[in-house]
C-alpha cells in the first residue's frame, strides 16, 4: 500500500460499508455496558458465562499484583517461569484431561507458535475454509504446503489427504465456528488424522467453558490422543486473556523450545494466571451458567422459528442473523442502537460476500428480561 493509496482506499471501504470504528467502551464488559456516552443491552461479547467482571476475578487478581507486581519483565525462558503461572497451566492441563498445558498472550500468538512449530516446507496443512484468520495466517507463515477444503466437508479433506506425498501433515479446525456456530466433526476428523497420519489441530476459542460441562470440545467428543493438539482461548467464556495450548509433555517441551511467539515475547502478566485459577475454579463450582445459556439458545430459537430472518444453525452461544448485503446489514445494527440494543453488524471480508450479519452472542451475565428486550427490539426492526 503506497502512502498516497491510503485516503481512496479507506474511501472505498466507507463505500461499500465495510469501513469498521472502534466505539470507546466506559464500563466494565457485561450485558450492560456504556458505549460512547450511551448505555446498551449488548449482545456483543464472547464472554459466555459472564466471567469477565466477576467478582471473584477481579479479586484473585488484585491479590495477585500484590504479591507478583504487574509486569513480567521478558521472556519466561529468560528472566525466569512464575510459579503462579505454572500452577495456572497445570490446573488448566487437569481441567482438560491433558498431561501438560502452555499459556500464549493470546489465542492469535497460540495458533502461529504451535503449526509453524510443527510443520514447515514439504509438509502439508488441511484447513477447513471458515477457519478463524489467525489459522490462516499460521497455515500460511508455516510455509508447509497450504490446502483449504470446503466447509466441513470430510470427502474433500480426504481427496486432498490421499494427494499429498507431505510425510508431515496437519489438519487445522475451529471447534466452533466463530461467525456461524457450528461445530466441526471432530471424531470423524480425528478418524481421517488416524488413517492419513496427521496432526489434528483443534481451536476451540468459542467451546471451552462451554462443551463437555466446562472442559471443553477434547472431553465432549472424547477426543483425547496424540495426534489432536488442543488450543482454548482464555478471554472468551473464560472471563481472562490469553489463550492455552494442551497435549503430550512431549509436545509441550517441543513447544517451549520451538514457538517462536511463546520464545520471543514478554511473558504476560503473573496475576493473569491468578485469574485464570480462580475462572476455573468458578466454571467448576457454578454450572447454572452453562444452563442459563443453554436456555437463552433455546428461547432466542424458538422466537426465530416463524419468523423471515434467517437464523443460521447453532447450538452454541453464536445465533448468526444472515442479512445479505453489507448496507443492509449496517442499518439494522443502527436501528437496533437507536432501541438501545448493541448487536454487531459482521461484514466482508470476516464473512464471505452476500452474507453479512447481526453476530448476536448470548451469554449468563444476560437475564430473562435481557432476551425480552432483544427479542422485542429483533421484532421492531424485522418489520
Amino acid at each position: 500500500m503506497h502512502p498516497d493509496q491510503l485516503e481512496p482506499a479507506l474511501a472505498a471501504l466507507a463505500a461499500e460499508h465495510r469501513l469498521r470504528q472502534r466505539h470507546a467502551l466506559h464500563s466494565p464488559q457485561g450485558p450492560h455496558v456504556t458505549i460512547d456516552g450511551r448505555d446498551y443491552l449488548a449482545f456483543a461479547s464472547n464472554d459466555y458465562l459472564g466471567l469477565a467482571n466477576h467478582p471473584a476475578l477481579k479479586t484473585a487478581m488484585q491479590q495477585a499484583i500484590e504479591q507478583w507486581g504487574v509486569g513480567a519483565g521478558a521472556s519466561e525462558l529468560v528472566a525466569g517461569h512464575f510459579a503462579i503461572q505454572q500452577q495456572a497451566e497445570a490446573a488448566l492441563a487437569d481441567w482438560v484431561g491433558c498431561d501438560a498445558a502452555l499459556v500464549f498472550g493470546s489465542g492469535y500468538a497460540a495458533n502461529l507458535g504451535v503449526i509453524t512449530s510443527l510443520v514447515g516446507r514439504g509438509d502439508a496443512v488441511f484447513a477447513d475454509k471458515l477457519n478463524h484468520a489467525s489459522l490462516n495466517d499460521a497455515c500460511v507463515l508455516s510455509r508447509a504446503d497450504f490446502q483449504r477444503f470446503r466447509h466441513s466437508d470430510l470427502a474433500h479433506l480426504e481427496a486432498l489427504l490421499q494427494k499429498t506425498p507431505a510425510r508431515t501433515r496437519l489438519i487445522a479446525v475451529d471447534a466452533v465456528y466463530s461467525m456461524d456456530g457450528d461445530e466441526a466433526p471432530l471424531r470423524e476428523l480425528l478418524a481421517l488424522a488416524e488413517r492419513y497420519d496427521a496432526w489434528l489441530y483443534l481451536d476451540d476459542a468459542h467451546g471451552f467453558g462451554l462443551l463437555g460441562e466446562g472442559r471443553g470440545a477434547l472431553v465432549e467428543y472424547a477426543l483425547h490422543h496424540p495426534r489432536v493438539v488442543y488450543m482454548a482461548t482464555l478471554g472468551k467464556a473464560a472471563g481472562v486473556a490469553g489463550a492455552f495450548v494442551a497435549g503430550s509433555h512431549a509436545l509441550v517441551q517441543w513447544l517451549v523450545n520451538t514457538a517462536r511467539t511463546y520464545i520471543f515475547t514478554t511473558a504476560h502478566p503473573p496475576a493473569q494466571a491468578a485469574a485464570i485459577l480462580a475462572s476455573l475454579q468458578v466454571m467448576q463450582q457454578e454450572g447454572w451458567r452453562r444452563e442459563q445459556v443453554q436456555q437463552h439458545i433455546l428461547t432466542l430459537r424458538q422466537f426465530m422459528h416463524d419468523k423471515s430472518l434467517r437464523l443460521l444453525s447453532s447450538r452454541s452461544p453464536i445465533q448468526a442473523i444472515i442479512i445479505g448485503s453489507n448496507e443492509a446489514a449496517v442499518g439494522m445494527a443502527a436501528a437496533l442502537r437507536e432501541q438501545g440494543v448493541w448487536i454487531p453488524a459482521i461484514r466482508p471480508p470476516t464473512v464471505p460476500a452476500g452474507t453479512a450479519r447481526l453476530r448476536v452472542s448470548l451469554s449468563a451475565g444476560h437475564t430473562a428480561g435481557d432476551l425480552a428486550a432483544l427479542l422485542a427490539a429483533l421484532q421492531q426492526v424485522a418489520r
